[in-house]
């Protein structure tokens, strides 16, 4: 799919067994830069590599002008198809310090971080070749992106903007309202997403599990994602009231029914985000502060909201 004259994306679909013999469908986007060479964001899955140079090749370009690939964080569905591009045209891989560990040694990560399905759409480790830090400008041909460092989701995540066509990359930095919350940190995710929010113009905003969005409604997305934080946070605090602290399985159990989420939810992905907000829970006024903030920040101004972070 055309993006703008230089950015196109893909979107990668794929199947997770969550239990034995359930099966939930699921997708990603990876994204190409077409310059005077290509660079990659995201390399999908296992299987992706076949899809990403199909679709290359059938708008007049080579695979193997891919000369860097962009990791926008170390986990499966974003790293799963590095190995087997990087083996076919011999790209650099590119991420964050904090995100090398799990993509050069996949066992450690699965040890970590357990999945449904882990090794069916992540095909091998792979080296980074390049450590990427916050706020480094990253150059290739005649194009250019900021490496805007945006955990929360993970500690290694990364958002990227293409500068000459205001373009941000976000990958699962922004939740969608009513998705299943995944994230490391919750205090981490708010003060990301607000740090985008202080990008002065986004012509187009790209996530890995969302359409494209633009100017008109950009400004709900974040309002939304921002909302829908302190929703959950909320939510795991009535649990708490009812329900000691330490027994995680029945507060999850309870948001997901306040919350209207998918019986699937119910897996350790959310049960990390869940403590979460536990460790945070004597932060609920900060938390609302730092969202609440934002939102009148918004209503005082008509085009962008641009806000420090406290």
């Amino acid at each position: 799919m055309k993006i703008t004259d230089n950015i196109h994306a893909i979107r990668i679909p794929f199947n997770l067994e969550i239990a034995p013999g359930k099966i939930i469908n699921r997708f990603t986007y990876s994204y190409l830069i077409f310059g005077k060479n290509i660079c990659l964001i995201d390399c999908g899955i296992s299987s992706s590599k076949d899809i990403i140079f199909d679709y290359i090749r059938k708008i007049g370009r080579t695979p193997d002008e891919i000369k860097i690939a962009v990791l926008t964080h170390s986990h499966p569905d974003h790293i799963g198809g590095a190995f087997s591009i990087k083996r076919a045209v011999g790209c650099k891989i590119a991420a964050h310090s904090a995100a090398v560990k799990w993509i050069e040694d996949i066992s450690h990560q699965f040890s970590e971080r357990p999945v449904p399905s882990f090794y069916s759409i992540v095909e091998d480790s792979v080296d980074v070749d390049i450590v990427l830090k916050d706020n480094e400008i990253l150059d290739f041909g005649n194009k250019s992106l900021k490496v805007i460092h945006t955990p929360g989701h993970s500690k290694g995540h990364i958002s990227l903007f293409n500068i000459s066509d205001k373009v941000l990359f976000s990958g699962d930095c922004i939740p969608l309202p009513e998705t299943i919350p995944i994230y490391e940190d919750i205090i981490s995710s708010v003060k990301s997403v607000k740090i985008l929010e202080e990008i002065q113009r986004i012509d187009v905003l790209l996530s890995s599990w969302d359409e494209p969005r633009y100017p008109d409604s950009i400004p709900d997305i974040f309002n939304n994602s921002l909302e829908f934080f302190q929703k959950v946070h909320n939510s795991v605090l009535k649990a708490m009231d009812t329900i000691h602290y330490t027994d995680i399985g029945n507060i999850a159990n309870k948001v997901i029914e306040d919350l209207g989420l998918p019986a699937f939810a119910m897996n350790p992905l959310f049960f990390k985000s869940i403590e979460s907000h536990i460790r945070h829970r004597n932060c609920k006024n900060t938390l609302f502060i730092l969202i609440d903030r934002t939102v009148k920040y918004r209503k005082r101004r008509q085009d962008k909201c641009r806000l420090s972070i406290p």
